[in-house]
């Protein structure tokens, strides 16, 4: 959108034709993005007739782009912060000249400011490889959220296959560093989660949907990490608070309900709960088990069970020792 808008500055009516071929898209995504251009109030003309197509309303410029100190250290940090969790939607070269654009633009003694803080700046952890959605992909997606229209994806799933879906798209989740959409895949007629950075090709396609009452998207994402299919349901009773157990069981990796439950009970009173969560390895688990220092009872499946035997007499084991 913004690379159609370098394009109308740069003076003259552009034809449709001409646009898709600049920005490598079909004509109605050019469309969209002058919808889009003008829902920013940027006042972009229609022009018919053979030689028609677009083109910016006479004397208009792009006003300047003014920042307060605080806007610029949280618009630079906020660049930082994203590329280190992985939520660019392009390679870091992007994130590092977009900072070097606003560096340049500020007075001097506000750019010294800023390079101090962000050459003064530590992390405690490194940053993770993440794959990139690509930016056309996102926005085409958002698009179709925002307006409730079926999209056409190609889709290469964790097994490796191809495949092509259409999806009612329900909203775009962040996270742990990846971008999600989830949605109902029309095929199936199920909701599913899928990771933007394997989605190859997005088309908006004709008609609407209307999205369903209940959780929002960001519960549906961590229901569906929750109730993935993998090698292994587990199923546990363990004593505690809510709080207690989210803090090494958080929602994207396991559900809880009460095992018995209680009406008008406080969720910060302790009691037991039990906990359904499906893993393709169990190994980790006894560690997060003991971690949790609260009783729990395993009721399926038994190699777990065995699993915290081993851990409990290599600790004891452990302790005699000296």
């Amino acid at each position: 959108m913004l690379t159609l808008l370098e394009l109308l500055q740069s003076g003259g009516t552009r034809t449709v034709v001409e646009l898709a071929d600049r920005l490598g898209v079909d004509g109605r995504t050019v469309r969209r993005y002058v919808d889009q251009l003008i829902d920013l109030d940027v006042p972009v003309e229609s022009v018919r007739g053979r030689y028609g197509g677009y083109r910016l309303a006479p004397g208009y410029r792009l006003p300047p782009l003014m920042l307060s100190d605080d806007e610029a250290m949280a618009v630079l940090l906020g660049l930082v912060a994203g590329r280190r969790a992985g939520l660019m939607t392009a390679g870091h070269t992007a994130s590092e000249t977009a900072s070097a654009k606003i560096r340049r633009v500020l007075p001097k003694h506000v750019a010294r400011r800023l390079d101090t803080l962000l050459k003064s700046l530590a992390f405690t952890d490194q940053p993770g490889e993440f794959a990139t959605p690509d930016a056309g992909i996102l926005l085409t997606i958002a698009d179709a959220v925002r307006h409730r229209r079926p999209v056409s994806i190609r889709y290469t799933g964790r097994d490796g296959r191809r495949s092509e879906r259409m999806l009612h798209a329900y909203g775009i989740v962040a996270h742990s560093g990846r971008w999600y959409v989830t949605g109902a895949d029309a095929g199936i007629g199920e909701d599913r989660t899928f990771r933007l950075d394997r989605i190859a090709d997005a088309r908006t396609l004709p008609g609407s949907f209307e999205a369903p009452v209940g959780p929002g998207p960001a519960q549906r994402v961590l229901s569906g990490f929750a109730t993935a299919e993998y090698r292994y349901e587990v199923t546990l009773r363990i004593h505690g608070t809510v709080e207690q157990i989210r803090a090494h069981l958080p929602a994207s990796v396991a559900s809880l309900e009460e095992h018995e439950p209680t009406a008008g009970k406080d969720p910060a009173t302790e009691r037991w709960l039990r906990v359904e969560l499906r893993a393709e390895r169990l190994d980790w688990l006894p560690p997060a088990l003991a971690s949790l220092d609260r009783p729990f009872v395993i009721e399926r499946p038994d190699e777990l069970r065995d699993l915290v035997i081993a851990l409990a007499d290599r600790l004891a084991s452990c302790a005699r020792q000296g």
